[in-house]
């Protein structure tokens, strides 16, 4: 066997070893060894591979896989900058804590530094994104003094890599980078037992599992829990509380989310989610509670005397303005949640490591009696009343805020959504409401709308391996023309059951609930904010080979989606919502009806 072949088997049979059941894969030359040895374990049976030729489409399924299965996954690519293209998943893994492998094929040493063809400088080139960097390889022939030290070394590699990439205790979870060193010749030996799954006997083939290394310890499903309650910690309790959800894994740190709503519910406090916290169902939880913190008479009436947050939080000013006026903020702080304390505005007084258990049954009791949950579950459905309202009289305006509401509310119980950043998870977080069952992500690490189509496969893929329902994404028409090459998959490819709702507004709609869209700034807003394209979104799916359709009402919209939903398979529908500003102005009529509402009750 040739050096990079025994190499590369070394180093995907230890992945293998250490938890990896999914590899993504870009095809390249330097990477031959890669992918040959990553063929060889998919057609044994050990992992699912995955084959994609854009980069950066291949990070963001990675990604999506990684994140709703919570096992880490692999992503592999050739040298030069095909490895910078895997630069925004990276990104995002590491602010949302997401365990990714980044293995990258390389040239050796001698090819470095000296204007080689398709090279640069592949050493520590994520920096500090990644929670663990190593140069691994580059064999010649085998030693015969030590003929397995290459492999021990690569295998030890990984051990640490998969060990740093799903966290510990005290270091969050996050990507990692394997930068792999090949020299020629990049491929196997063809003999029978290399050709595929049977010997010159015709029996089938077992893959070696060699000297395999001890696997690392898994982070516990509820690694983050603290063994104090909430009033020890703070040295007190207050009446006046609320606790804020944001962003939280839907499966790597599955029972926090029951956790925090217990917690919630025994201090008697509302809980504020964002809509990828997974908490819309808990019993305390405000559907609509960006509406009530938007109104400044409510919130002025029923200023919190504590404000504890968790997750990824942020995504709209009125929660920020939440925060300032709280007498005091304590931050909960998650091994599994972002590569650091997410306390935006410096503002935490306490930082907790891990969720605190529920105060005493008498001091919770002696706290929850008031009326203070009740004006704010009162208060949220006033806004929830004003929403259906609102939508139901002007049901003629098929808006992107109409289409989020159909979409969160139709959609079974089991299923998934992905929720695009920017205009997409805003308008969910104000009209979609409380509802059971439905699992919501989102790439909050760094909030950007590149790759979701991809992260939208993957997470579907992931969700359904584990028996969950259909799968859907809600993007915006940037968003999808941002990715579509995640639509490119081969007809080998695993094709999850998912639906790309894309509401196309032509442009940018969130800019004209921000300041570049005054008035004062109309005559330059289109081009440097509005930016649109005026693309053929149904002619830009079909022509990956996805089926689309256009619709252009919400009795459309719910006929495309229930036959989307049976068919299955990957589609997608193509909201036509051309009226930018009047989304932004039918935001803005929801949050006076909501604030006019709630101050005559004060």
């Amino acid at each position: 066997m040739n050096p990079s072949t025994d190499l590369a088997r070394a180093l995907l049979d230890e992945l293998v070893h250490q938890g990896v059941r999914e590899v993504v894969l870009s095809p390249g030359s330097r990477c031959a060894p890669l992918a040959f040895a990553a063929a060889r374990l998919a057609e044994a049976g050990r992992l699912r591979l995955h084959v994609r030729v854009d980069e950066r489409s291949a990070g963001f399924l990675a990604l999506g896989l990684a994140a709703v299965s919570g096992d880490p996954v692999a992503v592999m690519c050739t040298s030069g900058t095909a490895l910078a293209n895997l630069t925004p998943a990276v990104v995002e893994a590491s602010y949302r804590a997401v365990p990714l492998v980044v293995v990258s094929a390389d040239r050796p040493p001698e090819a470095r530094g000296v204007g080689a063809p398709q090279t640069i400088d592949q050493v520590r080139f994520f920096g500090d994104m990644v929670r663990s960097f190593a140069d691994v390889g580059a064999p010649r022939r085998a030693d015969s003094g030590d003929p397995g030290g290459v492999a021990r070394a690569a295998r030890a590699a990984v051990g640490i890599a998969v060990c740093a990439a799903m966290g510990t205790s005290d270091i969050h979870a996050g990507p990692v980078h394997l930068n792999v060193a090949f020299r020629l010749p990049l491929v196997p030996q063809v003999d029978a037992a290399d050709r595929g799954d049977a010997d010159t006997d015709g029996r089938a083939i077992e893959v070696p599992r060699g000297h395999a290394t001890p696997p690392r310890t898994r982070r516990p499903p509820l690694a983050g829990c603290d063994h104090h309650d909430l009033a020890e910690a703070l040295g007190g309790l207050p009446e006046r509380g609320v606790l804020l959800v944001g962003d939280l894994p839907s499966s790597a740190l599955r029972g926090h989310q029951q956790w925090l709503a217990t917690l919630a519910h025994e201090c008697g406090w509302p809980i504020i989610v964002e809509p990828t916290a997974n908490l819309h169902g808990a019993a305390n939880a405000l559907g609509h509670g960006v509406l009530v913190l938007g109104s400044e008479g409510f919130l002025s009436a029923n200023r919190p005397e504590l404000v504890v947050t968790a997750g990824l939080f942020g995504l709209s000013r009125p929660t920020m303005d939440l925060l300032r006026s709280a007498d005091r903020h304590v931050a909960i702080e998650l091994p599994g949640v972002g590569r650091e304390v997410c306390d935006p505005l410096r503002s935490a007084s306490t930082v907790l490591r891990g969720i605190p258990l529920s105060p005493a049954e008498g001091l919770a009791a002696s706290v929850g009696s008031g009326g203070w949950l009740a004006t704010w579950l009162t208060a949220d459905a006033v806004a929830a009343d004003v929403v259906t309202t609102h939508l139901a009289a002007h049901a003629d305006r098929f808006t992107a805020t109409a289409v989020a509401r159909h979409l969160w509310t139709r959609l079974p119980d089991d299923a998934l959504l992905l929720v695009a950043a920017s205009w997409s998870v805003r308008q969910v977080e104000a009209v979609g409401g409380r509802r059971r069952g439905l699992t919501t992500v989102g790439n909050r690490g760094a909030n950007g709308i590149d790759g979701l189509v991809s992260t939208a496969w993957g997470a579907a893929l992931a969700h359904q391996q584990r028996g969950g329902g259909p799968a859907a994404a809600l993007l915006g028409d940037l968003a999808l023309l941002h990715d579509h090459n995640g639509l490119l998959a081969g007809p080998s490819e695993s094709r999850p059951d998912l639906v790309l709702v894309v509401a196309d507004n032509d442009g940018g709609g969130i800019f004209h609930q921000l300041e570049q869209g005054r008035p004062e700034h109309a005559q330059q807003f289109e081009r440097l904010f509005g930016t649109p394209v005026s693309r053929d979104l149904v002619a830009v799916a079909q022509a990956a080979g996805v089926p689309a359709a256009r619709v252009t009402s919400g009795s459309e919209l719910a006929a495309a989606l229930d036959d989307a939903l049976a068919r299955g398979g990957v589609r997608v529908v193509v909201a036509d919502v051309p009226d930018r500003a009047g989304e932004a102005r039918q935001l803005d009529e929801l949050r006076a009806l909501v604030d006019a509402r709630l101050r005559a009750r004060v």
